[in-house]
């Protein structure tokens, strides 16, 4: 039985939910990182033309939640405005 991979940003641990591609590079996530992400339950990522962008997503009990960031939409918004087949990650974050 593996053990689910985990890492740390800021002091602050995410589970690996998914690595497309293998996306996570975590010394370009940490220091694009910021405290604005703490409020989310996911950190999204995704690679277009050698840049990195992040994405909160929230889960169904948090109060930010919305249309716009709700984690069962993510996979609309990795078709909608991901670039085709991009490098991805998904990491969800630890209680």
């Amino acid at each position: 039985m593996s053990k689910e991979k985990k890492i740390k940003i800021n002091d602050i641990e995410y589970e690996v939910v998914k690595d497309y591609k293998d996306a996570i590079d975590t010394s370009v996530i940490t220091e694009m990182y910021t405290d604005y992400f703490e409020v989310y339950d996911y950190l999204f990522g995704d690679w277009s033309y050698g840049k990195l962008r992040l994405k909160g997503f929230c889960d169904k009990g948090n109060k930010l939640k919305n249309e716009i960031n709700s984690y069962d939409k993510i996979d609309d918004y990795i078709k909608t405005y991901c670039a085709y087949e991009c490098s991805y990650f998904i990491l969800k974050k630890v209680s």
